[in-house]
C-alpha cells in the first residue's frame, strides 16, 4: 500500500510541508510506504479547457504533471497539503487540481483515500478544507480519511501547534486504515 504526499506549498521546508511530512509518518508508522512530492519546482501548466482529456482521458500538456500522473494513479493514498492564500488553496495548487481534469474521465482515481492539510496564518481554513473535501470526495469520488487544520505564521512555527502535529500524525495514520478497508 503506498501513500503520496503533496506539499503545495511554494515555500520550501515551510509550515505546510512540516505537515505533510508528519502525516507521512503516521502513515508509515501504519505500514504503509509513503513518497512525498513537493509541487513547488515542478513546471505545472494551467489548464487550457481544451476538452481533449474528454476523448483521450489524457492531457495534452507536456510539463511535469506527466510524471505526475503516474504517481496518483499507483498511490494508494493521496496526502494534498496547502497555505491559504486569501482563503483557499495556494495558485500551485489551484492549477494542480486543474489539471487533475484528465483524471476525471473514467473516473481513474475513484476509491482512493484523500487526507488533507492546510495551514494559515489565522483566517480561512475552513473554505480551504471544503474545497479540498470536495475535490476529493465529489470530484474524483474518493473516500475523505480526514486531515489536519495547522496555525502558524513564520516558517517553522507549526511544530508549536501541538495539536496540529499530533492530528498531521493521526490523519496519515487514518488514511492507511481507510485504504485498508477498501
Amino acid at each position: 500500500m503506498k501513500v503520496l504526499g503533496i506539499n503545495g506549498s511554494p515555500r520550501k521546508n515551510g509550515n505546510t510541508e512540516l505537515l505533510v511530512r508528519e502525516a507521512m509518518v503516521g502513515a508509515q508508522e501504519a505500514g504503509a510506504e509513503v513518497e512525498i512530492l513537493n509541487i513547488a519546482g515542478q513546471v505545472i501548466a494551467p489548464c487550457e479547457g481544451c476538452e481533449l482529456c474528454a476523448d483521450t482521458a489524457e492531457c495534452c500538456l507536456n510539463d511535469d504533471m506527466q510524471k505526475i500522473y503516474p504517481m496518483l494513479l499507483e498511490a494508494d493514498g493521496i496526502f494534498l497539503g496547502t497555505p491559504v492564500y486569501f482563503w483557499s488553496v495556494c495558485g500551485q495548487v489551484k492549477v494542480f487540481i486543474d489539471r487533475t481534469y484528465a483524471l476525471s474521465k473514467g473516473r481513474k482515481l475513484r476509491g482512493k483515500v484523500g487526507g488533507i492539510a492546510v495551514v494559515a496564518a489565522r483566517a480561512g481554513c475552513t473554505s480551504t478544507y471544503t474545497l479540498l473535501t470536495t475535490f476529493f470526495a465529489t470530484h474524483h469520488r474518493m473516500t475523505v480519511a480526514g486531515g489536519v487544520i495547522g496555525y502558524a505564521q513564520k516558517e517553522g512555527d507549526i511544530v508549536q501547534d501541538k495539536q496540529a502535529m499530533r492530528d498531521a500524525r493521526l490523519a496519515g495514520k487514518a488514511m492507511v486504515r481507510a485504504i485498508q478497508r477498501t
